[in-house]
């Protein structure tokens, strides 16, 4: 188990190094840098297109601030630079507030340390959500087969696989308003958001994940469900399930002893790739519920070609999918001693 783990753990550094490069690479493939988008912008912006005294300083200031920022020089020295002062938890400053006398001296890590954790609180929150629905959802529909249930359930899964994240938040946002009086939006209650941690400021912020949580974890949810009844259907129908139902055991223990601990191996293995879709994913709804999550700073940061802030994001997302499927990995070895006696004759 530790030769396991320990081989999941090189090859996990590995992968972020090559995450860390196409996330730096990636944010700066559209022609241009960020300080053309920033006089692109002012030039939008100004009346009739034609530029005015800040946007002709603007603009004989970019070779300036290109320089301040190190945009000048080529790529592999600024990707190095950038890797090197990881070390020291510095990863680069933003280039996205402008206009003001600090602009210039905004770090990644300041503008976006909240939203990390209000990031991972969604997130973890979604997750526990859909784990807890969709576990005895998907066992209940396969012992129940072919009954009003099951038709229940399978038809609600496919309406959560199809319908639109943006969509579905939308109608919740009028059913509330309308019927229940209650604005649906952000994270906190307004005369709460900026006050310090407490019970009634934990209980506001669980309050207001509700909604979040239903939106973003639906489609997750209804396809765990699915994933989850048909693995165990198949495993109900195994000669070892029948021979064990043929010696008089209890119909439940049969079912949670051997077929389910088979049955939810797709639904371990597929933690890697639930994180970063839930946060992915939510791009869209942080934007339409106004939730302080990194969301909304990647979509401005990739159309702003903000290199640091967007590369750490990116790169963030991609440790996420790294440490999930490494849990994944290892929930699966302690699940299922098949895995890991593959492993260890694979090894010798």
């Amino acid at each position: 188990m530790f030769a396991f783990i320990s081989r999941r753990l090189i090859l996990s550094v590995f992968s972020v190094w090559v995450i860390s490069l196409l996330a730096f690479a990636v944010i700066q493939l559209p022609p241009g840098d960020a300080v053309d988008r920033y006089i692109e912008s002012l030039l939008t912006q100004s009346a009739g297109g034609q530029a005015s005294m800040g946007i002709e300083a603007s603009v004989l200031e970019a070779d300036e601030v290109r320089k301040y920022y190190g945009l000048d020089q080529p790529f592999h020295v600024r990707y190095g630079k950038w890797i090197w002062n990881m070390r020291k938890l510095d990863f680069g400053y933003s280039y996205l507030r402008r206009g003001t006398s600090n602009a210039r001296q905004i770090p990644v890590t300041e503008l976006i340390q909240d939203r990390l954790w209000m990031t991972l609180i969604l997130t973890a929150a979604t997750v526990i959500f859909t784990f807890i629905v969709a576990f005895p959802i998907g066992i209940y529909s396969a012992m129940r087969q072919n009954t009003v249930g099951d038709y229940t359930a399978t038809f609600v899964g496919f309406i959560g696989l199809s319908v639109p994240d943006f969509l579905l938040t939308i109608i919740l946002m009028y059913v509330f308003f309308k019927y229940f009086d209650t604005s649906v939006g952000g994270l906190f209650s307004p005369e709460i958001e900026y006050q310090p941690w407490s019970l009634i400021k934990l209980l506001d912020l669980l309050n207001h994940l509700i909604i979040p949580c239903i939106v973003i974890g639906t489609a997750g949810t209804a396809g765990q469900v699915r994933i989850l009844r048909n693995n165990l259907l198949d495993e109900l129908k195994k000669p070892y399930v029948i021979t064990a139902r043929s010696k008089g055991l209890v119909h439940w223990k049969v079912i949670m002893k051997y077929p389910l601990r088979i049955a939810i191996n797709p639904m371990v293995s597929g933690i890697g790739q639930l994180l970063p879709s839930l946060i992915g994913g939510s791009v869209i709804i942080s934007v339409i519920l106004s939730l302080p999550t990194l969301g909304p700073i990647l979509l401005e940061s990739i159309q702003g070609q903000d290199v640091y802030a967007g590369g750490f994001i990116v790169l963030m997302l991609g440790i996420l999918t790294i440490v999930g499927v490494l849990i994944s990995d290892i929930l699966l070895a302690i699940i299922d001693p098949r895995i890991r006696m593959w492993d260890s004759e694979t090894v010798n």
